[in-house]
């Protein structure tokens, strides 16, 4: 059996994991971290409220985090810490913060596996757009999540736009001057070091959960590539390869992609 911890158990993805892991005959539920609820008990398992007492504590093999942008750059490094392998679902952590979590993680020779998105057809919607941005001179995303999503732009339209500038470093080629009358019309502006130029527009509004459009032009053509997920149980069999890899692997992988 594997050895779970779920931080963040009360959450919306939190509680999702949590049923995976007691419908598992190959995951036990041995940690649960959330300080709305504390002391409540799901499986045989009491939710604790401190995230580092029950880290220091706990017996899991794995830690699945599903928490805040604003918290998840120190609760890495506290897993790091005790040697806890981490799955995490968490957006919001800035190049440089990846950077310095990769360098952690090998100095401790303990694994850990960042995924801005867990859906296996999320994961092929990327893997098309990078295929396609070859062949295209022009690209934009949308992305749509619900009203309280609290990063923008989403991790998966930037790993998208990532993986896209790794087959072409200009998406504005013929484009005009542009004046925007309205500050932020045009969304925002993704480029690393004065490549890639994709405009990534982020929509939040009640009844999404998560969709994503990537948009190709060239002369006398478009074409869209779009995947919607419906509900959150779609991310589950992208955790489950996850912790299962993990378990089995001490490494340090940026996007589920790398594993399947």
């Amino acid at each position: 059996m594997i050895r779970v911890g779920v931080v963040g158990a009360n959450g919306k993805m939190g509680k999702e994991v949590v049923n995976l892991v007691l419908n598992s005959k190959e995951l036990e539920l041995t940690l649960a971290v959330d300080k709305f609820g504390a002391g409540e008990i799901i499986g045989n398992t009491i939710i604790q409220p401190e995230l580092e007492s029950a880290i220091k504590h706990t017996n899991a093999d794995i830690v699945v985090d599903f928490t805040q942008p604003s918290t998840i750059f120190e609760n890495i490094k506290i897993y790091q810490k005790y040697k806890i392998k981490s799955v995490i679902g968490t957006t919001g952590l800035t190049n440089e913060e990846i950077t310095e979590i990769e360098k952690i993680s090998k100095e401790n020779n303990t694994g850990i596996i960042i995924a801005p998105n867990f859906s296996i057809g999320a994961i092929l919607m990327m893997q098309f757009s990078k295929m396609a941005a070859k062949y295209f001179s022009n690209a934009e995303i949308i992305e749509f999540h619900h009203n309280q999503k609290k990063d923008a732009p989403s991790g998966t339209s930037i790993k998208t736009a990532k993986l896209m500038m790794e087959a072409n470093d200009n998406f504005k080629l013929g484009n005009c001057q542009e004046t925007e009358t309205i500050k932020g019309a045009r969304g925002g502006d993704y480029s690393e070091n004065g490549k890639g130029n994709i405009q990534i527009h982020s929509v939040r509004m009640p009844g999404f959960v998560a969709s994503q459009e990537v948009i190709f032009g060239s002369d006398g053509q478009t074409l869209k590539i779009h995947h919607d997920t419906i509900n959150r149980s779609c991310y589950m069999q992208g955790v489950e390869l996850a912790i299962k890899y993990l378990y089995k692997n001490n490494k340090f992988i940026y996007g589920l992609e790398n594993i399947l």
